[in-house]
């Protein structure tokens, strides 16, 4: 990845099941930071991150995106309305946690483009509209010369006695879109949950893929 380059022009919006689907990319994030931030804390607030977050500290985290001119989010709007959101950027310019776990191990931290989270809300599931926001990422991710895509998810306990009763993991999916799991390659951060009043800390196991290259590279 070329450090400070700006990626080549990207695709125009598009529709997925009547759901606009829209990207922006560095600085044009703050223009919709509060509602992202909003749908943030919403949908983690569910199994399995349950996290109780704050507007305070999601503006504070997208900032970080809008500093960084290859990062990108992709919109799901409906009439207007943010229902869905999906964010990346080179993963040297993300969280020092997200890089650091992968000190030691066979890839370069400069050649990783990383899939921050997919936000959606409950009633747009199912629609295509996941695979669209991995479609968006992984094209940004070429156009800024990235060899692999990689994220991570939360570890939690089959036994777990929040578990909701007939709750998917995501594992398939992201098999599908032809992710490997590296249980090996763990980022720790703690964040509160809905049920404590402190910090605790968690594990996040990273999936990674490796990249064709965008049309016109070698």
């Amino acid at each position: 990845m070329v450090s400070g380059q700006r990626p080549a022009l990207p695709a125009p919006p598009s529709v997925v099941s009547g759901i606009l689907i829209e990207s922006i990319y560095g600085g044009r994030i703050l223009g919709q930071r509060e509602a992202i931030a909003a749908l943030r804390i919403e949908v983690f607030r569910e199994w399995p991150y349950l996290y109780d977050g704050t507007i305070r500290y999601e503006e504070a985290y997208l900032k970080h995106y809008a500093d960084c001119p290859q990062s990108i989010v992709v919109l799901a709007k409906d009439g207007g309305a943010v229902v869905g959101a999906s964010t990346g950027l080179p993963l040297a310019s993300a969280a020092a946690e997200f890089g650091k776990a992968f000190a030691g191990s066979p890839y370069a931290v400069d050649e990783i483009y990383y899939f921050g989270e997919s936000v959606l809300l409950p009633g747009y599931r199912g629609r295509g509209i996941g695979h669209r926001f991995f479609d968006e990422r992984e094209a940004q991710a070429r156009r800024c010369g990235a060899r692999f895509a990689a994220f991570c998810a939360v570890d939690r306990e089959p036994d777990d006695s929040r578990r909701p009763h007939g709750y998917r993991a995501l594992d398939p999916f992201w098999e599908k879109r032809g992710f490997i799991k590296l249980p090996e390659i763990q980022a720790r951060l703690s964040w509160r949950e809905t049920s404590r009043s402190t910090d605790s800390p968690h594990s996040l196991t990273f999936w990674i893929k490796e990249l064709k290259p965008a049309a016109g590279r070698p």
